[in-house]
């Protein structure tokens, strides 16, 4: 279906894990006749619900959610499928007069689905041996040799796997990875609202979630995915909550340390989140608990022109 020449700007619910991002995308699409699109990179997962916080379907009130369930846990999550992903679909609901709106606290894929943003290729061969030279003799060979093609990528990266897609970017392009790092440029019409949290308040209320999880059957979950292949995936076996309660499945760790151990880390990256989504000058910041709240976002929604050619 033919997207309008002039569409409605895309809506992006943004903010730390616990903020209540998927609660106002709803209420936002039931304001404003919109669909939801998962920006949740672990929410791809089949199973993955429990731990993952994944949205039910008596809380999505009747609103169509999209790109919720669509891995198995042995599969990679990708960046650029998802990005091609959310703007099919972001052209298909606004071809049906309906609001597209984002959300997820994965920055990148948001960055993903908004952004002029250009993703290299892959090549499972040269990934092969450059993950088999990072076995052999560790990351710091890999690093100088990155130091040497692309400095940038090199004093960015921390990571071992980071290091060895930049170096499979660079044989496979000639560019630097670097290069392809994204401007803050919207691909078509944006609004971004970001919730804006008392800190200590979200820490607790992220405490007090974990132990829901727990109460709710998390580890039973872990080991149900375990049995059909968690720990064989790149992605899905890192998720907060899973890594720590398979540890318990080994026997290195017990249910109350393994939920502490989720807690910290969970705070952690919700730093991390906040951190990323500051660092963007476009998110308009609105209160987590201001009774306004969705008063206030869905005129910010209206507000927001559209472009000519975003379509």
């Amino acid at each position: 279906m033919a997207v309008p020449h002039n569409p409605p700007p895309v809506i992006a619910v943004v903010g730390p894990t616990g903020s209540g991002k998927s609660d106002l995308a709803v209420s936002l699409a039931l304001e404003l006749d919109g669909e939801v699109i998962n920006a949740d990179s672990m929410q791809f997962y089949r199973g993955m619900d429990i731990g993952t916080a994944k949205i039910s379907l008596a809380e999505r009130r009747g609103v169509p959610h999209h790109l919720l369930d669509t891995l198995d846990v042995t599969e990679e999550a990708s960046v650029s499928d998802f990005q091609q992903q959310a703007r099919a679909l972001i052209a298909e609901i606004h071809g049906r007069g309906k609001r597209a709106i984002l959300a997820g606290g994965s920055g990148l894929y948001v960055r993903a689905a908004l952004d002029v943003l250009e993703f290299p290729g892959t090549d499972p061969a040269i990934r092969r041996r450059l993950e088999a030279e990072l076995e052999a003799a560790g990351p710091a060979p890999l690093r100088k040799r990155l130091e040497s093609v692309d400095p940038v990528s090199a004093g960015r990266l921390g990571d071992a796997r980071r290091l060895v897609r930049a170096l499979e970017v660079f044989e496979l392009s000639g560019r630097p990875f670097s290069s392809f790092m994204p401007t803050r440029e919207y691909f078509r019409p944006a609004v971004q609202i970001g919730l804006e949290v008392d800190r200590e308040l979200l820490r607790e209320r992220l405490a007090r979630r974990v132990h829901t999880m727990v109460g709710r059957g998390l580890l039973e979950e872990v080991r149900q995915l375990d049995a059909t292949g968690l720990r064989r995936g790149k992605t899905a076996p890192r998720a907060l909550g899973y890594a720590q309660f398979l540890r318990v499945l080994d026997g290195e760790t017990d249910v109350e340390q393994a939920a502490e151990d989720t807690i910290v880390a969970t705070r952690q990256f919700a730093r991390r989140q906040l951190t990323w989504f500051r660092a963007d000058p476009r998110i308009t910041w609105l209160g987590w608990q201001d009774p306004e709240l969705l008063a206030q976002a869905a005129a910010l929604c209206r507000a927001a022109p559209g472009g000519p050619g975003a379509g």
